[in-house]
Formats: structure tokens, sequence, C-alpha cells
């Protein structure tokens, strides 16, 4: 007779499933609660106990962990012969799910409850059967309960076990990044300390994407650690790019959580940002700023999106809106436009940039890893360093692009004024060649706005470039070698220079 160990936290189809084993012609052996609701549903089953001749103890932490149990499991077929002579049977199946810690990670509960919900003798049972997956089918999950018992094959044994060892692993992972969270000092897990000497990263599929960034590229969704609440109200859903783009577009969002702010993205590069007294009034200066590259682009919004701003929005052509809410007019309008991805944000912005603490990119070299560029800018550690001094609407512009300056790439230059972008560049090879750019962008409107650059200025054309634009102010990280240069430069032209002593690289 073929042998199923059953020992489940979620009992969910479990007596459905044992029935079937039974017709099968299984002997089910179980452990506590499990062996009560088969008893109780007319399904004979040996209680564990009676095999290994202890009672469940403390507290039941210990009702597997047995050799009689174990060696049945682990034995292969020549082994097998060993085990009879010792009044010990083999298993031909082992079912178990977990005790459910990740429905307790990251929650505010004591940690006496966590720890409780650390399975021990699961796991092992798991990693037991997947070992010796020639012999033993494991079953972990409860959509394996449909598998055909009648012809398991050793491709079926190997897939399950694959699957079973990748929950044990995830398992480990939930439970390593949580008890870090409670039991390290704060400083060793802060995004910006020393990392860690080994780095996990656990990947679970959530759908297949239609491709990637061009159609021969594969490309898949994954969850890790834990992700954005979100909901989709009008639309297809995300393709790859959308959700890099939106992630841009959230990013700059997330700067400015507690006002009205509006972000235009067109492949991952902002186009066009600005605060407004209103929300409308936002979307208006941010489209002001390039209209012509907020065709087709992704548009992100502070604050709920009305009517008003909806048809603002359905009057040209766009991939993906998103805002914390909308009104049920404004959905209404929106689904005018069929395609159009309307996003609902369930996370609060605030709450946003919490979720991402790490960076990782894989190269040929290795994996990188680093911690965010969350470094806040705080006015009052400027310095301004010419003799002319800022006035209190400069440093709010000032303020205002180099928060949008390091979401570009290196090398960027944000040019603003009344908080709002009016030229930008980034990713060129030389940093004047963006500020020429960037200026060329902002026409005959760059008199009495001001520039943020993402790193220092390393020679003083850059400033004689803005100087000829008549740009009145500028902001900077500083702690180049020719500073000294640059700011006698800048006093000669009569700009103001603020230096802020952090540097916004993005490669």
């Amino acid at each position: 007779m073929k042998r199923a160990y059953i020992s489940v936290f979620d009992k969910t189809g479990i007596v459905e499933f044992a029935t079937k084993l039974v017709k099968a012609g299984y002997e089910i052996v179980s452990t506590g609660g499990t062996f009560d609701l088969l008893n109780k549903n007319g399904i004979k089953a040996v209680e564990s106990a009676n095999i290994t001749g202890f009672r469940e103890l403390i507290d039941g932490k210990v009702k597997s962990l047995h050799p009689k149990i174990f060696a049945g499991i682990l034995a292969n077929l020549k082994e097998r012969e060993e085990l009879l002579s010792a009044d010990c049977k083999p298993f031909n199946l082992v079912c178990v799910n977990l005790y459910p810690f990740e429905d307790y990670r990251g929650k505010d509960i004591e940690i006496e409850t966590l720890v409780k919900n650390i399975d021990i003798g699961g796991v092992a049972l798991l990693r037991a059967g997947a070992k010796n997956y020639e012999n033993v089918t494991v079953i972990s999950d409860i959509k394996d309960y449909e598998i055909d018992i009648e012809n398991i094959d050793l491709k079926t044994r190997e897939r399950l076990a694959v699957k079973a060892f990748n929950r044990t692993s995830k398992y480990d992972f939930e439970i390593a990044t949580e008890l870090q969270k409670r039991f390290m000092d704060k400083d060793e897990t802060e995004a910006n300390s020393p990392l860690q000497d080994s780095e996990v990263f656990y990947l679970n599929k959530i759908k297949d994407l239609r491709y990637g960034e061009n159609p021969h590229q594969a490309a898949a969704l994954y969850d890790y650690d834990k992700t954005i609440d979100y909901e989709f109200l009008n639309g297809k859903e995300f393709s790859y790019n959308n959700i890099l783009d939106a992630t841009a577009a959230l990013n700059i969002a997330a700067e400015f959580f507690d006002v009205n702010a509006c972000v235009i993205i067109k492949h991952t590069n902002p186009c066009g940002v600005a605060l407004g007294k209103t929300l409308l009034e936002a979307w208006q200066k941010a489209l002001d700023c390039d209209p012509l590259s907020a065709f087709g682009g992704i548009v992100a919004f502070t604050k709920p999106v009305d009517l008003e701003i909806a048809k603002n929005l359905t009057a040209m052509f766009l991939e993906v809106v998103i805002a914390p809410d909308f009104t049920d007019s404004a959905v209404e309008e929106l689904k005018k436009k069929k395609n159009l991805r309307v996003v609902k944000l369930n996370t609060p912005l605030e709450e946003y940039m919490k979720f991402t603490q790490k960076e990782i990119r894989l190269t040929p070299f290795g994996a990188l890893l680093q911690g965010k560029d969350d470094k806040e800018l705080d006015p009052e550690t400027f310095k301004t360093v010419t003799k002319e001094k800022p006035t209190q609407e400069m440093v709010e512009d000032m303020v205002f692009a180099f928060k949008v300056c390091k979401h570009l790439k290196s090398n960027a230059i944000v040019v603003a004024k009344d908080l709002r972008t009016i030229g930008l560049c980034g990713g060129q090879t030389s940093r004047v060649g963006s500020v020429e750019i960037a200026l060329r962008r902002v026409c005959d409107s760059a008199k009495g706005s001001v520039i943020a650059s993402d790193g220092f200025f390393p020679a003083i054309d850059n400033i004689e470039v803005a100087a000829q634009e008549r740009v009145a102010g500028i902001i900077q990280p500083g702690g180049s070698i020719k500073d000294p240069d640059v700011i006698k430069t800048a006093d000669k032209l009569g700009l103001v220079m603020i230096t802020t002593g952090i540097r916004h690289f993005r490669h």
C-alpha cells in the first residue's frame, strides 16, 4: 500500500484531496488538526503519534520531527528494505503547507506572534520530500491537488520538487528580511548604510508582458518584497515601457506629494513638471513646458483629478494618467479614450518612495547594488557662494529645480521659473552641451529663471552661456577644483549661485 503524509495549516480542499488519495489506494498519516478534520469527514487516517510513539510536544511545535517519519520520506528503493526491517514504512507522497508567516510580515504585531508563525516541521517535510523526488511526490501548493494521482511520472515529481524548494526558499527569505528589520539596528538597514555581505531578492512572477522595450524582447512582471497598491479604471494593462514611465513619473511626483503637482514623462524623461495653486494650473504649466513632447506621454498628478482636468487630458493623445484618485465624472470623461490607461494609485505618495530602498543592476561584471538616492535637500544648509543673494522666490525655484534634476540622466540640467520647468536636458556627454540644449528649448523665456545642475560645473563656459541667456541664478553641488573660477565668473556676470554639497548623478 502507498502512503501519504499530510500536514496542512490551510485546510482548503484537503478533504477532497485526501478522498482522492484513499480511492487511489493510499494509506494516510496525518497530524493534529488535519487528522481531526479527516476523521470528522469519514476519511480513515493514522495519527503520526501512533507511528512515532510520541505525542505532540511543547504545544504542538514538535510532532513530525522523528526518524520514523523522515526516514520513510528520504529512503531510496534500496534503503526501503532496511526501513521495513526496522518496522519503518516508506512514504510515497508528502502534502504540506506552512504557517502563514507572510500574512504577519511588515505588520505592527508583537515579536512573539511573529515567531510563533515560523514553521519548522513543515519546511523540513517539504525539503525531505523534494530531495527524494525520484521516489516521493511532494505537494506544496493547493493548486496541485488537481494532479492525476494515478499517473504521476518522474517529470511531474521533478516539477513539484522544484516548486517545493522555491516555496521553502521564499519562506526563509520572508523570515530573514523581516527579522533583519526587527533585530538589527536602524542604521544597518537604511538605504545608504553599508550593504549586507549577502543580499537576497526573491522574485515571484505576476504575469508575462507582451514584450519588453522592443517586440523581440521577452518580458515579465515580478513582485518582490512589497509592491505598491494600484488599480486600473480604464484602458489596457501596463506594457513594459508603461511601467518604466509610470515609475519615473511617480518618482518625481512623490517629491511634491503635499502640493498640487503635475509631471509629464516621455521615455522616462520629464518633459514638463510644475506646481500650481490648483491642480489644473499645475497641469497647464507642465504642458506649456513642451507640448510637442507631451504627445503620447505619461502624466502623474499628486491630487485627485476632476472633470475639468479630465477634459484637458482627453483633448490630446496620452498613454497613461495616474493619480491618487479621480472623481466619477472625470472617470467617465477619460473612458471616452478607450485605450487610455487610467490608474488610481491607492498607496499614498508620501509612502511611495519607501517601496524601493535599494537599486540593483545586472552587469557582465557582476550585480551592482546601491542605496536609493533619497538624500533630502535642506534649504537651511545651502551655501550662497556669490555676492548676489537669492530672493525667497528664487530659492523656491531652485529647490524645485534641484529636486527635478536628480531624476534626469547625467549630465542633467533643469531650467525653471515660477515653480515650473521651462527647459530640461539630460544624458548629454558634456555639461555645457546640456546647458545649451536646455536653454535653447526655453527660447526667450530664460530671463529671471534659475538653472539646476546634478553635478558641479567643471568650467566657466556653463556660467557664461547661462548669463548670456539672462538666467538669474544657479544651484549646483559644488566641489570642483574650478569652483573659485566658476564663482568668480558668476560674480562678474551678476548671477546668484548656491551650492548644496549634494550630487545627483544618474547613469
